[in-house]
């Protein structure tokens, strides 16, 4: 008798998907001090000169289907 094992196929998230950093994200949050009160005013748009994103957070973004169009 032949035993047949099928895979299911893997999917395109990166790392484990939304629920794995969901849950990385809840085991960090007792890690995080929130201030009592923020104390910040406004910038001024001149200020603002670009974002630097991880490129690890990037690829995970493009690969949702909202954001990698």
């Amino acid at each position: 008798m032949t035993n047949l094992e099928f895979h299911a196929p893997r999917s395109a998230e990166f790392d484990g998907g939304l629920a794995s950093l969901r849950g990385d994200c809840a085991r960090m949050a007792p890690h995080w001090a929130a201030p009592e009160k923020i104390l910040s005013r406004p910038v001024s748009p001149s200020l603002i000169h670009g974002v630097n994103v991880p490129e690890r957070s990037a690829r995970l973004l493009e690969a949702m289907p909202e954001y990698g169009n």
